[in-house]
């Protein structure tokens, strides 16, 4: 109904996964890498968990696209399967026709094929979506079928997508023997509300928009309190807005529209979500194996659909978009006005970060001194340990890129933490980033490297070197309050 309205080519935010508007951030896109690559290079069960509407389903579909060629994938998308129905649909899967045969012929069919496919240079993962409605007997079913191997080799892998009462299921007594050998965890976290905008926004602009942004702040923080960070939420949230504002034939959603979403939806709060510390510390497997994930494919060309995840900006002001009025529509459609909610949400408390007396060790590289706002814009003649050479604010961008190719040739730094990654290098917006790391006085711990997406030339901006992998981890903890909640942060290897 408001597509032509706001310029729009197909519904941004509709709830069925579509693979197109996959959105890499908030750990989404360094899950999928890393998954890709324990698939291809590490035997073990893997498990995902998330809230509802956190995401699951799209993460496994992208999955399903993003595998390569010799990964055959059977998608369970009815986890309450009996334990027979489950093996008829693993074997179906397989092309194999064993109606009507007994358990044990169907498991040695399965096991002839896997033994053939493993001949054949193939590798087989089950994707479980919603595992957590699994019954015991069936995911015990699973685990037989997970020993299977030929030689040293498993002939099949597992992934279970679930919610968190997956977690409690497996800590079950007769699921041990299932849970120790699930060798990687993977959380799906909320959004933080700057990362919502850039997710509305994101799905904005796949949908076709070519507009200014059109969310405002106090819209945001209604978006983002009511949702919990659930992409779902945040979808049905934002496509009533859409249609609130388009009733009231205007271009820049404000509170109020959000209000008569909050309010025709019925949307209650959430459950509560696992605070940050307790998020980092559930992600670390996926960190370490990511930093191993980004080297394995560093050289391998591939197809991302990542945005710049930098600080976005807001506007106060309403911006104007020239798209025609949509009065004459309105008229035609007078019951169509979403009534305001009187309620308003509460305004969300924002935390400190703890001050951590002890943080991780840092190599830090005296040969590019950090910037200092009270610096003489003259380059020094050589590196002196001792002094801090000035540098101009103007030329940050290859000041910090200097720092990365120093980084790299030196032999002592082993990892550092990856904030994010371009595409494609802009010295311009990159410039504006690097300035307000100058402010926060953390300028001196940025570098950048220069790096190879696929056939694009693209940039990684990394924080801090550091002697091992454990220690980038365990700084994680130690970025900056703005960096922890705007960036999904990954491990770098060098």
């Amino acid at each position: 109904m408001y597509l032509e309205h706001f310029g729009l080519s197909e519904p941004p935010f509709r709830i069925t996964p579509v693979t197109v508007f996959f959105f890499s951030g908030a750990n989404r896109g360094e899950i999928l890498d890393a998954l890709i690559y324990s698939i291809c290079e590490v035997e073990g069960i893997i498990k995902v968990s998330g809230e509802v509407g956190s995401g699951k389903t799209m993460l496994c579909r992208m999955l399903l696209e993003k595998l390569p060629e010799h990964i055959e994938t059977i998608y369970l998308a009815n986890p309450s399967l009996s334990r027979e129905e489950m093996l008829y649909a693993i074997a179906d899967g397989l092309g194999l026709n064993i109606e009507g045969e007994r358990v044990g012929i169907i498991m040695q069919n399965i096991q002839n094929k896997l033994e053939e496919k493993a001949r054949e240079g193939k590798r087989i993962v089950v994707l479980v979506d919603e595992a957590h409605a699994m019954p015991p007997d069936t995911l015990e079913e699973l685990r037989l079928l997970y020993n299977l191997q030929v030689g040293n080799a498993k002939l099949l892998q597992i992934v279970l997508f679930g919610q968190p009462e997956l977690n409690a299921k497996l800590d079950q007594p007769n699921m041990r023997q299932l849970k120790d050998r699930i060798v990687h965890h993977f959380h799906m976290q909320p959004l933080s509300r700057n990362i919502l905008e850039s997710y509305l926004m994101f799905r904005m602009r796949a949908a076709g928009y070519h507009g200014p942004n059109i969310f405002s702040p106090a819209a945001l923080k209604l978006i983002a309190d009511t949702s919990n960070g659930l992409m779902r939420r945040a979808n049905i949230l934002a496509d009533k807005s859409l249609l609130a504002a388009f009733v009231e034939d205007t271009y820049y959603i404000k509170p109020q529209h959000v209000r008569a979403a909050i309010r025709d939806s019925e949307l209650s709060s959430a459950r509560k979500l696992p605070d940050k510390k307790l998020l980092l510390g559930s992600a670390a497997a996926a960190l370490l194996l990511f930093g191993l994930a980004a080297w394995w494919m560093l050289d391998k060309p591939q197809t991302s659909l990542r945005q710049t995840p930098d600080q976005p900006s807001t506007q106060d002001n309403p911006p104007t978009l020239a798209a025609a009025p949509a009065a004459a529509v309105k008229a035609t459609h007078p019951n169509n006005a979403l009534a305001p909610a009187a309620a308003v949400v509460a305004n969300q408390t924002a935390t400190s970060p703890a001050n951590t007396p002890n943080p991780a060790p840092k190599l830090v590289l005296s040969q590019v001194p950090p910037v200092s706002s009270s610096t003489v814009a003259t380059p020094p003649p050589a590196p002196v340990v001792s002094s801090k050479p000035a540098v101009s604010k103007t030329n940050l961008f290859e000041q910090r890129l200097a720092a990365g190719r120093q980084l790299l040739e030196q032999k002592k730094t082993v990892a550092s933490i990856q904030l994010f990654y371009n595409e494609e290098i802009n010295p311009e917006r990159t410039e504006g980033f690097l300035m307000r790391a100058d402010k926060l006085g953390v300028l001196h711990e940025i570098y950048l490297l220069r790096a190879k997406f696929g056939n694009k030339s693209g940039l990684r901006v990394l924080y801090g070197a550091y002697p091992s992998i454990d220690a980038a981890h365990n700084a994680v903890k130690d970025l900056p309050a703005r960096y922890q909640e705007a960036f999904a942060t990954s491990t770098y290897i060098f």
